[in-house]
């Protein structure tokens, strides 16, 4: 048997149902300009570039993607759809607007450096099976632990890869897939996932697995497998341990699994053609050079566990 220490605390993760993640603003000083030497313009960008290498978190905003030039659902706001309800640790509390969370803080930093203030971030509620479909989009991108993928990508747009979650193995203490070492040993389990998943996708494409029952959402497959309904199941990483501490407690995280070559990780979701994309991969690209996406996930999505690792 192999086994591995992964930087996972079910105890951490648990701990952040129970208690408020404090955010405070960062200081920056004020640049100084030589007006003998340097243009007003000039002065400006010195002035942006200053605030965020100081930390402030007030947005210098993006050339060419100023809040008023871009190509939103409603002038002046940005619109978010993302699950209904949602779930921790993407989401604390059930409150996309709460900001407490790895995906509602990663928007609201995003935001941010588009210049967009907290107020003007409007969260609209969906099913997964909606985010995903084709068609028109009642907001300008959505987050929802969606992974990017060719088949998707088909018929909508996607922001760059901003996280890759492992997966990982999930089941009760007696279920037959406790103690495999191979995905072969977990072909014959009785298995179940999210409609419209890459959990799904996995348990089928990977593992191999046929016959695999299927439900409407996260919390009705954690039910099947509480009742004895399902052997096993297949969830981010992130979402198993905290089912496993708070959610599900009867449940272990069994094994992590090897990588889904066709899930190269989390997207945010656009309506197909929106010129919007190119604005907030620029967003997302400063807001990880800043280190804010590895500062959510320590906070919010790993800690310390030892687990099996199945290879292959």
């Amino acid at each position: 048997m192999v086994r591995r220490n992964v930087r996972r605390s079910v105890a951490a993760v648990a701990a952040l149902a129970l208690i408020a993640v404090a955010c405070g603003d960062g200081d920056a000083d004020e640049p100084e300009v030589d007006d003998t030497d340097a243009s007003e313009e000039e002065a400006e960008d010195d002035a942006a570039d200053d605030a965020i290498e100081d930390g402030d978190e007030q947005a210098a905003g993006i050339p060419g993607c100023e809040v008023d030039t871009l190509n939103l659902i409603e002038e002046g706001n940005l619109t978010v759809g993302t699950g209904d309800p949602v779930f921790p640790p993407w989401m604390l509390d059930d409150d996309p607007a709460g900001g407490e969370g790895f995906e509602n803080g990663l928007v609201y930093e995003l935001a941010a450096e588009l210049g967009f203030d907290d107020d003007d971030v409007v969260w609209v509620g969906q099913t997964f099976e909606e985010a995903i479909a084709p068609g028109t989009k009642p907001y300008d991108f959505a987050i929802q632990q969606i992974s990017v993928t060719e088949d998707r990508q088909e018929i909508v747009d996607f922001s760059m890869v901003y996280y890759q979650p492992d997966k990982a193995l999930l089941a009760l203490p007696d279920s037959p897939v406790v103690g495999a070492t191979t995905l072969e040993e977990l072909v014959d389990a009785n298995w179940g996932a999210t409609i419209g998943t890459t959990d799904l996708d996995y348990i089928e494409n990977i593992i191999g697995a046929d016959g695999v029952a299927v439900f409407d959402d996260q919390a009705t497959t954690f039910q099947a497998l509480l009742g004895g309904n399902i052997d096993a199941t297949v969830v981010a990483f992130p979402t198993a341990l905290f089912a496993t501490a708070v959610q599900i407690p009867e449940a272990d995280i069994v094994a992590s699994l090897p990588a889904d070559p066709n899930d190269t990780g989390h997207g945010l979701l656009f309506e197909q053609g929106n010129p919007l994309v190119d604005c907030i991969d620029q967003g997302l690209e400063r807001i990880i050079a800043r280190g804010v996406v590895d500062d959510l996930v320590s906070e919010y999505l790993i800690g310390d566990a030892d687990v099996v690792e199945i290879t292959g």
